[in-house]
């Protein structure tokens, strides 16, 4: 079989592939190896956002397993493992799944590389699934939501317009989001319309670009 041949014939892994490029490229920004953007990094967005999640799992009467489904460079899952009874934290990225664990250490915490449309979920309480379903197409989304009824919580963070906006216009899964369409992703909406038992906001934040970063926490 002829190389070319062989290039034709291997499955394709798009998602994977674009996801591998923006870090190998620094897409989202800093001068290191491996950077999840400003969302991970910047005190504004994530020094709240510890605050609240750690209030969440802390209130629970026991320790809760949580899985982290796309945990990026894990500039901000390092901070929650030390709340929880087990931390799974997965990515779709081999080469930055493999850094993590060289870099972070607990007794309590796993790494495992995922690509969460199309792999088994891990077990767990409750999965965090902070501003990742945003850089998915449609379809995509759905094959995840379609995973989550087996978990007690969804704790889901996205970056959508200000004010009102059209939910959930398609795009073609990698870097960009759904702002840029003025649109956002709203689970609950069509075409997903998530069934879930309760909903709360946990947090929301304004950011420079005229909008939110929101986040909720869903009872299944």
């Amino acid at each position: 079989m002829s190389k070319n041949e062989t290039k034709r014939n291997k499955k394709p892994w798009p998602t994977k592939d674009a996801m591998a490029q923006i870090y190998e490229k620094n897409l989202w920004g800093g001068e290191v190896e491996f950077y999840s953007g400003s969302g991970s990094h910047d005190p504004k967005i994530v020094e709240p956002y510890l605050k609240v999640i750690s209030e969440f799992l802390n209130a629970s009467e026991t320790p809760l397993t949580v899985c982290d489904l796309g945990c990026g460079d894990f500039n901000v899952g390092k901070h929650l493992v030390k709340h929880t009874k087990k931390y799974i934290a997965s990515d779709i990225v081999p080469d930055l799944i493999e850094r993590n664990k060289k870099v972070f250490k607990a007794a309590n915490l796993e790494f495992q590389c995922l690509d969460i449309a199309k792999d088994e979920l891990p077990a767990a309480d409750c999965v965090i699934i902070r501003q990742v379903l945003q850089h998915l197409s449609n379809t995509e989304v759905q094959s995840v939501l379609d995973k989550l009824s087996n978990y007690k919580y969804v704790i889901l963070t996205e970056h959508i317009p200000e004010g009102e906006f059209t939910p959930n216009i398609d795009i073609i899964s990698g870097q960009g989001i759904r702002l840029k369409k003025k649109s956002g992703l709203d689970v609950l909406a069509p075409p997903f319309n998530f069934k879930i038992k309760e909903t709360k906001v946990l947090l929301c934040i304004k950011d420079d670009w005229k909008g939110v970063i929101l986040t909720k926490v869903f009872e299944l």
